[in-house]
């Protein structure tokens, strides 16, 4: 093999190495980044704001978006806000305790996270199932009127 040959199979042998690994790299973020691009979807309620800003007093939801028994996942907020019984109104953070992935949905008491099915109470956050061990932290809220506001 000539020095051009040999020079060639090694730059083309390290962009594949570079290539591959980039590709893990990304696949392992999304995994387990515990952001989406999901706009809209079951359980989720996009509201306007950034999450990187303080949002005290801010208006999460309606209460009427609330779910008796469910809940909503407030992405841009990376709040969980929920309905354990009727008027009685609980949030907590998204970030699944477990390795920081998104909760996804809230349905029948139970909060899910889709990374590796970790499922918290509804009512106090708590672990239930899955390999998390630690409640979801609670988020301080009020509800005034037809609104709940971060305190």
């Amino acid at each position: 093999m000539s020095a051009t040959q040999e020079h060639r199979s090694l730059l083309g042998r390290r962009t594949v190495v570079a290539a591959v690994g980039a590709a893990g790299a990304a696949a392992a973020l999304t995994a387990c980044g515990g952001g989406s691009d999901d706009k809209g979807g079951a359980g989720t309620v996009e509201q306007p704001g950034s999450g990187g800003e303080k949002q005290g007093g801010a208006v999460l939801a309606a209460t009427v978006d609330i779910p008796e028994g469910g809940g909503v996942v407030l992405a841009a907020q990376k709040i969980v806000v929920t309905q354990p019984k009727p008027g009685e109104f609980k949030a907590f953070s998204s970030t699944c305790t477990h390795q920081g992935c998104a909760v996804k949905d809230v349905s029948a008491g139970t909060i899910t996270c889709p990374c590796h099915n970790s499922t918290f109470d509804a009512a106090t956050g708590s672990p239930t199932g899955g390999p998390a061990t630690q409640p979801l932290p609670a988020r301080e809220i009020t509800v005034e009127g037809g609104s709940i506001r971060l305190a």
